[in-house]
């Protein structure tokens, strides 16, 4: 499905509650709550249901040959800060996810999303893949929402949704702005499906979501390693199984309209600050700081991928003459020696290798799906 074919069916099906229109400044405030959908993006056959939109999935893959390593991985990341632009401003979501087995889903898989949501607190996770939030300054919560395609019809949909709940008081496990977390996501002998651990280690207040779906049973992680062409047999990309996005092409959720479709070049009332790479360094860039596995090794090599290829998008849409213009640059993954971890967005103070900028991205679909037989976007390995 194209850009202009994902907005038309994203944006009629957004919530129509009236909202009030947010300042992207650092400190402003809200009590307004909405019903936004962020959906995985897909291949051209399928659409998206129940109000959900999906746009590129710029991604960072750690990679390991090792037994049982896309079965067990433990993330830890540092999570950004607004500054003189909200985190929030550049897209609505990033989430770390991963392939899981599905019966009901196209090629038996589907696809988990654990959606962190900056400055807002959860109030609820909808049956269909949204979430519900409100506006609270440095603040992160969390929905896990499972993403499947019909076997007939090429319909996406949420096989699962839960709320991130914090297990000493029940309610949203709520992390702040320079915390650091570990998401650790594995599987036990109960085989009851994928478990996902978050831990604040800043204040050390944990949650977990077991992946077990009333419909769908258990959903269990579909790869045993954590390699290049253990991919999503229905998505636009060939990666490893598990990853880690920032959703681009969005804007945030605290605009007028929220969590809105955009594209490069828009410069609207509401203008696509997530293909502006100055906007991305005016706050705290997030910091991915390893990624360990079940038999205690770690990641020592890492690939990128992009649902669109990266430039090739930004050029579509502003003229290849006019990339780095406003709102015409594409933001990327850096490796920042200051801070001993990954970034994305731009070139951060303390950035030691940008792996290219853009071209970390491949602009052609070089690579095949795994059991689906069409052209997938290849990864390519930064380090």
């Amino acid at each position: 499905m194209g850009h202009r074919l994902l907005g038309l069916f994203g944006l009629a099906g957004l919530s129509a509650i009236a909202l009030s229109s947010i300042p992207i400044a650092a400190g402003a405030a809200s009590s307004t709550s909405q019903t936004l959908c962020i959906a995985h993006h897909p291949t051209e056959y399928v659409w998206y249901t129940g109000g959900c939109t999906g746009h590129d999935e710029p991604e960072i893959d750690p990679l390991s040959n090792r037994p049982g390593s896309a079965r067990d991985l433990t993330w830890t990341v540092v999570l950004p800060t607004d500054g003189t632009i909200n985190v929030d401003a550049v897209g609505p979501t990033f989430w770390i996810g991963g392939t899981v087995t599905d019966p009901n889903s196209r090629y038996g898989q589907a696809f988990l999303e654990l959606q962190f949501y900056p400055n807002s607190i959860t109030t609820g996770c909808t049956a269909g893949g949204g979430y519900n939030v409100v506006f609270s300054p440095n603040t992160y919560t969390a929905c896990s929402p499972v993403w499947e395609v019909s076997r007939k019809g090429g319909s996406e949909s949420a096989a699962f949704n839960a709320m991130l709940t914090d297990s000493a008081s029940g309610g949203p496990l709520m992390m702040h702005a320079g915390d650091t977390i570990t998401d650790h996501q594995y599987v036990t002998p109960a085989a009851d499906g994928m478990h996902i651990t978050v831990t604040d280690l800043t204040t050390g207040h944990a949650g977990t979501i077991i992946l077990n779906s009333k419909i769908d049973g258990p959903l269990m992680p579909a790869f045993d390693r954590q390699t290049l062409g253990n991919a999503l047999s229905w998505g636009l990309v060939n990666d490893a199984p598990n990853s880690l996005v920032w959703e681009i092409g969005h804007t945030g959720d605290y605009t007028t309209p929220a969590g809105q479709f955009c594209l490069p070049g828009s410069t609207t009332k509401n203008p696509c600050y997530s293909y502006d790479v100055p906007t991305w360094l005016k706050f705290s860039p997030i910091q991915i700081k390893s990624v360990t596995f079940g038999d205690g090794s770690s990641a020592k090599s890492w690939a990128a991928v992009s649902d669109y290829g990266g430039r090739r998008e930004v050029d579509q849409y502003c003229g290849a003459a006019n990339y780095g213009a406003p709102f015409c640059t594409y933001p990327f993954y850096a490796f920042n020696r200051a801070d001993n971890a990954f970034t994305y967005g731009g070139d951060y103070p303390g950035t030691s290798r940008d792996f290219g900028q853009w071209a970390q991205f491949q602009q052609q679909k070089n690579c095949t799906s795994p059991m689906g037989g069409f052209p997938q976007y290849c990864a390519t390995v930064l380090t």
